[in-house]
């Protein structure tokens, strides 16, 4: 997919990071070809303009291009937000064109799951803000611990702040391009410019079902930069609400909706305790867990006398093999063929309303 982001011997990374959003975006595995087709030694130029998407992908542009053997300059030709100005800090050089924007913010997500889920995920946000921190403060000479506050109440920047900042080493007179497709409305602090160009156009990231760890999504801190001043003071605390009101309510809804889809599916029927572990312990998408059941086994009819029969061995066994389910996000989840989670999950439910 080199092809799609290398243009004229420049890297160019428009849209949503990660993923394919208003029929725009890029992957790391994007990057990594075209850097390969270039050629190790050889000096690139990179084209950003982007509202962000998803860290680790950021992450790993960022390192992919940080490795890079030749020079990296690194040009914003509209926006460089979120996870975006994360890969415009592996710029050796990095210019903003005149009326170009920078922001930078603390990564959220949404989790689905109980209290300790919750809180894993929140140590895990918080040791993205403190890498991307690092990643600031090292291009910038400034406190990691200042920028981490900085984040926290979603700074914004334009050509000239950027390069006072340390955030960028230059500005150039040529027009930024238009920016980017992207809800900006999920920002808590966005222009409002960009917020209504958003809104005119349509653009919204609802009903895309994906999975969170998006470090483009709305928080509630006050900005206190000279930009939020002039840019975004009619910005209000109802229209922010109403925005992250809705996209938990969607949120919640896709996650039923997926729920109830692995659950009635026909590959199901007789798997239902391996369905029930898709559904509620993974976040399988539901074409990912009907593939899976349609390739276990079947749960093998049980004779009466033997219903009421604990199975330690059994048990034990596929709570080893359980314990291996947890994966990266993008990677598949593994069946293992061998393990008839059906027959654990029912006598868990039997033996849980005998006692």
């Amino acid at each position: 997919m080199s092809g799609s982001i290398l243009k004229d011997g420049e890297i160019v990374l428009y849209g949503f990071v990660g993923d394919d959003y208003f029929d725009e975006g890029f992957t790391s595995t994007d990057v990594i070809n075209a850097l390969m087709e270039l050629g190790r030694e050889t000096d690139v130029v990179v084209r950003i303009n982007s509202a962000g998407g998803y860290v680790h992908e950021g992450l790993a542009i960022y390192n992919a291009l940080t490795a890079h053997k030749g020079e990296v300059t690194v040009h914003v030709d509209a926006i460089a937000a979120s996870s975006a100005s994360i890969i415009a800090m592996a710029g050796d050089r990095r210019i903003m064109r005149t009326g170009s924007l920078m922001m930078i913010h603390d990564p959220a997500t949404v989790t689905f799951g109980t209290a300790d889920d919750h809180d894993k995920q929140r140590s895990v946000l918080d040791k993205w803000a403190d890498e991307m921190a690092g990643i600031y403060a090292d291009r910038t000479g400034l406190a990691a611990s200042d920028i981490r506050e900085d984040m926290k109440k979603e700074l914004w920047m334009n050509g000239e702040e950027a390069v006072d900042l340390g955030f960028a080493t230059s500005a150039e007179s040529d027009e930024a391009e238009a920016f980017a497709a992207f809800d900006y409305r999920v920002f808590a602090h966005a222009p409002k410019e960009l917020r209504t160009l958003a809104a005119k156009n349509a653009w919204t990231l609802r009903g895309k079902g994906k999975k969170a760890g998006s470090s483009a999504a709305a928080t509630g801190h006050k900005k206190e930069n000279s930009m939020s001043k002039e840019k975004t003071a009619d910005t209000t605390a109802a229209g922010n609400s109403e925005a992250v009101a809705t996209a938990q309510a969607e949120g919640a809804k896709a996650a039923k909706a997926r729920i109830k889809a692995i659950m009635t599916s026909d590959e199901a029927k007789d798997r239902e305790g391996l369905a029930e572990h898709f559904a509620y312990e993974t976040e399988m998408s539901v074409d990912e867990a009907v593939a899976a059941l349609a390739a276990a086994p079947k749960s093998a009819p049980q004779a009466a006398d033997d219903a009421d029969k604990p199975n330690p061995a059994g048990y034990e066994q596929s709570r080893v093999a359980a314990s291996g389910q947890a994966q990266p996000e993008g990677q598949k989840q593994r069946v293992r063929a061998s393990i008839n989670r059906g027959e654990i999950y029912a006598m868990r439910r039997k033996q849980s309303r005998e006692g």
